[in-house]
Formats: C-alpha cells, structure tokens, sequence
C-alpha cells in the first residue's frame, strides 16, 4: 500500500449508468484536470478504456464518487459505485478508495455555466471536483478507508 510520500498519480472516476467522468490528479501538489468521459452501457464500462487510462497514467490509487443520499444512508448507486470499485481493485490489483460525491454533478453544471458543454464534461468535472475533495480531506485525514 502506497504512503503519503509515494502516492502520486489518483485516477477518479464519477460512476454512472450511461457516463462515467474520469480526473487524473497529482497528490504531491493537490491539482486534478478532468479527462474525456467514458461511455457505458447499464453501468458496465468498457473496460479496455478503462485498462488503457491505467496504462497511461500509471495511477498509484483509483477514487471512487460513492453517491450517498442527503441524509448519509446509501443508495442503489451508492451500491453499484462501490462494486465498480472493487471490479476496479480485482482488475488492476491498485488500491481503489470511495469519496463521498454529494452534489459533485449538481457542483460542475454550475462550474460549467456559461460555456459550451456536453454531459460528458459535467461528468469528468464531477469526477475532478470528488479528487479535489479527495486531495482536501487528506490534508486533515491521515489514513481514509479502502475498498
């Protein structure tokens, strides 16, 4: 398991049933960048996209948006984005870490205001927005929970 000191490349995915928004990040510096948007079919990805981003990126650890509901209690999706972690984690044999995602999507509409989008892009700011936070909790958490 990386530490704090080798963990540097955090791909994120913002799960979703016909999209799954992708941001890559730096841990070292606290920065993410949103990445074309993956298209899936009833939740199922196409997983040689997925395997090609890993292949690019050399990601040290994989997130997660795990979408609760208002009131902390989990969902249908909420189930189905932790799965899509574990899948993740059997696939690719690199540790894959949940973050809470509410709002996320609600946050990039409004960041995307005004300029030209697709929905794909909403999904990969989402994405960026739960590694942002990701990267913000780290500061205060030493050790958050893995899938």
């Amino acid at each position: 398991m990386p530490d704090r000191t080798s963990l540097r490349i955090v791909l994120a995915f913002d799960y979703g049933m016909k999209r799954i928004g992708v941001a890559t990040g730096n841990a070292l510096i606290g920065s993410a960048t949103p990445l074309p948007a993956l298209k899936a079919t009833d939740g199922v990805p196409r997983w040689e996209q997925i395997t090609a981003l890993i292949d690019q990126w050399r990601p040290d650890l994989l997130l997660v948006g795990l979408p609760l509901n208002m009131d902390d209690s989990e969902s249908e999706m909420s189930a189905r984005a932790a799965r899509f972690g574990r899948r993740l984690r059997g696939r690719f044999g690199i540790r894959c870490e949940l973050m809470d995602e509410r709002l996320s999507s609600f946050e990039a509409r409004g960041a995307l205001v005004g300029t030209r989008t697709t929905t794909g892009m909403i999904d990969s700011v989402a994405a960026q927005l739960i590694l942002e936070s990701w990267f913000a909790s780290r500061k205060m958490s030493p050790d958050p929970g893995s899938v």
